[in-house]
């Protein structure tokens, strides 16, 4: 086009868009093509070597679950396994440790490789570690309830560690919605908790600081359940990539791409992404009451939740309890969780939060250094 037409039609414009064009033609003459051809050689080569490297990637190099451990238990899908002690025997806690994790994920989350496995960092500090693996429901399980759950699969796993053990009480650390379901079963069970610790666990479920409370609020969940039964995980976990679509689903690709040459990143990254997508189902009548009971009807923070034909009560937890939790964690925010330092009786409780996410809490540098340590020192201190 030339000058002078350019500048006839440039007289029937509006001038915001005689502006746009003006500043196109600017940024145009600053344009450096050399520049640009040699960034995008540069990312091509860093794609090449990285599918390179993941096409020669081996299983076992992004297996999880680091550390040694044996199952003890297994009925229906949950199995409990208890890690090998590694602390010198004089130094180990004498009263074990069971972790519940939640439904909607996997529990190798905190067992996630050698250098960011809190695990690990428990059984060095002398903890003596169960944990509970759900497993992966089918169209079996769509009738099991919260109470199954809670007063069948958890009751038998402490039911054994208590006699493997040789204790009448033992520790009960549970994590989101597994803390949730540890929270109810030491209230209809305190004779046989001696600490309760819970992290990121959502209490008081009012709360409308995270999207997830929002939406749970008003979805119907009955059509849900009655339409699959079983909940597929993937549908579970859409929803939970939804709540932050930028940098749950596009920025950490896209920041990957700067990475590419670089195995050891490339291997974590594998193991997080596995992690992510592997997303058991979900049996449809414990979803459907979480749901309802819960988010919806808030009633295990107004003591009006029941289970098994019982009413818990939060007031019946009375041991030592520790509360942790992520300032910045856009799932379970600290106002669902704080509150059930003032909802029980006991006279011996303490609140930590850390400025990490929800995850960040098992995998960051932070969870090694200083969360995990604090936890340590203290479940010894009053096992």
């Amino acid at each position: 086009m030339s000058r002078n037409v350019y500048e006839k039609n440039l007289e029937k414009l509006s001038s915001f868009q005689k502006n746009a064009i003006e500043g196109m033609l600017e940024m145009a003459g600053q344009f450096d093509f050399q520049k640009t051809v040699d960034e995008v050689i540069a990312m091509q080569d860093n794609i090449i070597t990285g599918m390179n490297i993941l096409m020669n990637m081996k299983p076992e190099d992004a297996v999880s679950d680091a550390m040694e451990k044996e199952q003890v238990l297994k009925i229906g899908k949950m199995c409990l396994y208890h890690y090998k002690p590694v602390a010198k025997e004089s130094s180990r806690s004498k009263v074990p440790t069971l972790i519940a994790y939640a439904l909607v994920n996997r529990q190798y989350m905190m067992d996630i490789q050698p250098d960011r496995s809190v695990i690990k960092s428990f059984l060095e500090g002398g903890m003596d570690i169960y944990v509970i693996d759900w497993g992966y429901p089918t169209g079996e399980d769509m009738y099991m309830t919260m109470d199954d759950y809670i007063n069948w699969y958890m009751d038998d796993c402490v039911e054994y560690i208590r006699k493997a053990s040789g204790q009448e009480k033992i520790n009960l650390l549970g994590v989101c919605q597994g803390g949730t379901f540890s929270t109810i079963y030491t209230a209809l069970h305190p004779e046989k908790i001696k600490n309760l610790i819970t992290m990121v666990v959502p209490i008081d479920f009012s709360t409308d600081e995270a999207l997830l409370f929002r939406w749970s609020k008003f979805m119907n969940i009955d059509s849900l359940v009655d339409a699959y039964g079983v909940v597929p995980g993937d549908v579970m976990n859409l929803s939970y990539l939804i709540l932050k679509p930028l940098s749950l689903t596009m920025d950490k690709y896209i920041g990957m791409m700067d990475k590419m040459t670089d195995p050891e990143y490339l291997t974590n990254f594998m193991r997080m992404e596995k992690w992510v997508f592997d997303s058991p189902d979900q049996a449809g009548e414990t979803l459907r009451q979480f749901i309802k009971d819960l988010y919806q009807g808030n009633k295990l923070i107004k003591n009006e939740l029941e289970l098994g034909g019982r009413r818990v009560d939060l007031k019946k937890i009375d041991m030592p309890l520790l509360c942790v939790c992520a300032e910045y964690d856009h799932l379970v925010p600290l106002s669902a969780s704080r509150p059930l330092l003032e909802a029980v009786s006991s006279s011996d409780t303490q609140f930590l939060s850390f400025k990490t996410g929800h995850i960040g809490m098992y995998v960051s540098s932070q969870s090694q250094k200083s969360i995990a340590p604090k936890i340590i020192q203290w479940v010894n201190a009053r096992s």
